[in-house]
């Protein structure tokens, strides 16, 4: 049955109330470090939404699980659209009867966006964390974004200014990875922990932290590695997976092929341990990049939707790996598409994995980015929306 909607206004009296909703993996990291930096401020405050694991641990009352929502490219989300949009109206329903001071969206913009409109619509602050690359999809959609969000919070330092030209408030906060990682990581620690010697060159692969992903991507990621044993025979390979779903669709890709070694999660360490990793575009490669390390990025849409999305000049951009749109140039190499073949992936990595020392001048380009993102982002992030709420515990 529905939940009752209250007619009374927001928000209510008594300890801060915030709802959020976060889809798959990632948001659920950034979820949880804003609930506790949030928590700070106001130490009785309340939490419910839609989250994963790590905000459930950091206090989050649970409605519904993230990996819900997680569903990518036009196509897929076509086919589960009956199942989001239901799931959107019980999320909103209850959002309302929550009556919330505030609503973040945390990532997720296909599945937050109309629910931050109705709920801005209903005299609810809502904020969007973490900016879709509007730098890639059609710029003009920040105006849209301001008709859903009070306010943008951003993870880039380019981006407020595309929402300034549409009149949109957006702010930078950092990027909690940033934070998170060293900025010099020390490469034999990280072997020490996973028991690698120093002595021989090791390659992570990332295929990605959805199913789809790593069905699309995983047979290339694995024929790649057989062309680097040819070559490198010594060579030990670290797969982290990014949950139990992802480590079974890999594991059906590969089969019984030698050599591979799957972890759960310990994504960064086997980044720090590796002398190059192949990975999904996406947040891994600023990993690997605040990781240190040299990359090979691919990627690879389902048919479909690749041909839907290039048919209608949605892209704006050329470049899709993190590292090369926050330098605006070229330092990793990026196999998309038709491009990305073991073929191509090995003879990408191979300089890498021969010489074992990345470029000093790729290093000091790594760590340059890595400074001008590291803001104390969760912090920066729940100051931010405390604004917008206009009030402070502290």
């Amino acid at each position: 049955m529905p939940l009752p909607i209250p007619d009374s206004q927001f928000p209510i009296p008594g300890p801060k109330r915030i709802a959020l909703v976060a889809g798959e993996f990632s948001g659920d990291l950034l979820g949880a470090g804003l609930i506790l930096a949030l928590r700070e401020r106001w130490p009785d405050a309340v939490f419910a939404g839609v989250g994963g694991p790590r905000m459930v641990a950091a206090g989050l009352e649970a409605w519904h699980s993230a990996d819900e929502l997680a569903v990518m490219g036009l196509v897929e989300v076509l086919r589960h659209l009956p199942r989001l949009l239901a799931l959107r109206r019980d999320v909103r329903r209850r959002v309302l009867a929550f009556r919330p001071d505030v609503f973040v969206g945390i990532d997720a913009p296909d599945f937050n966006f109309g629910l931050e409109r109705k709920l801005k619509n209903a005299g609810i602050r809502t904020v969007h964390y973490v900016s879709p690359s509007i730098w890639a999809w059609r710029a003009k959609r920040a105006r849209t974004i301001g008709a859903s969000a009070d306010r943008v919070l951003c993870l880039f330092p380019f981006e407020p200014a595309i929402y300034a030209e549409h009149g949109v408030d957006a702010r930078f906060v950092g990027h909690p990875l940033a934070d998170e990682f060293p900025l010099d990581p020390v490469q034999s620690e990280a072997r020490a922990k996973l028991a690698i010697p120093d002595d021989v060159p090791v390659l992570a692969i990332l295929p990605g932290s959805r199913v789809g992903e790593v069905r699309r991507l995983g047979a290339d990621f694995a024929g790649a590695v057989r062309l680097l044993q040819q070559r490198l025979p010594d060579l030990r390979v670290l797969a982290p997976m990014a949950n139990a779903k992802c480590r079974d669709a890999f594991a059906a890709v590969v089969g019984t092929q030698a050599g591979i070694q799957l972890l759960d999660g310990r994504a960064h360490e086997a980044m720090i341990a590796s002398d190059a990793v192949l990975l999904a575009s996406g947040t891994a490669a600023l990993e690997a990049m605040l990781a240190k390390r040299p990359m090979v990025v691919a990627y690879r849409l389902a048919a479909l939707t690749y041909r839907i999305v290039t048919g209608l000049g949605m892209l704006e951009t050329h470049r899709y790996a993190l590292p090369n749109v926050l330098a605006g140039r070229d330092l990793v190499p990026e196999l998309m598409q038709d491009d990305c073949t073991p073929e191509a992936l090995a003879e990408a990595l191979l300089p890498s994995l021969q010489d074992r020392r990345a470029p000093m001048s790729l290093l000091a380009e790594y760590r340059h980015l890595h400074v001008a993102l590291r803001q104390d982002a969760s912090r920066s992030a729940a100051a931010a929306i405390a604004d917008l709420v206009g009030t402070d515990a502290r």
